[in-house]
């Protein structure tokens, strides 16, 4: 995906990015095509709630923390589906801003 390659490259230099990424597993809370603006954020600085871009997989995921325990965290959906548990370290950026 385009959008997650712009992001990851201007997140990993420590940049933030502003994306349009595409999908419905966030509608309700980031609509596809919205610009969202994602900012680098330290793995102990995320908590429950936030929206953030994770390493899941082999892929990438814009998602929300559903839980936290340690150094793990829940990774889900706004719309009810719980991926399952990833290392902070996975996390790469932090959703700090979402407009039309």
């Amino acid at each position: 995906m385009g959008w997650v390659n712009d992001a990851r490259a201007g997140l990993t230099a420590g940049r933030t990015v502003q994306v349009r990424p595409t999908g419905g597993s966030m509608r309700g809370r980031i609509e596809s095509g919205q610009l969202v603006t994602i900012a680098p954020v330290a793995p102990l600085a995320v908590n429950v709630g936030d929206a953030v871009l994770v390493a899941w997989r082999g892929g990438f995921l814009l998602h929300i923390v559903k839980d936290a325990k340690g150094d793990q965290l829940l990774i889900g959906n706004n719309v009810g589906k719980i991926n399952g548990w990833v290392a902070r370290s996975a996390v790469i950026g932090k959703v700090v801003a979402v407009e039309d």
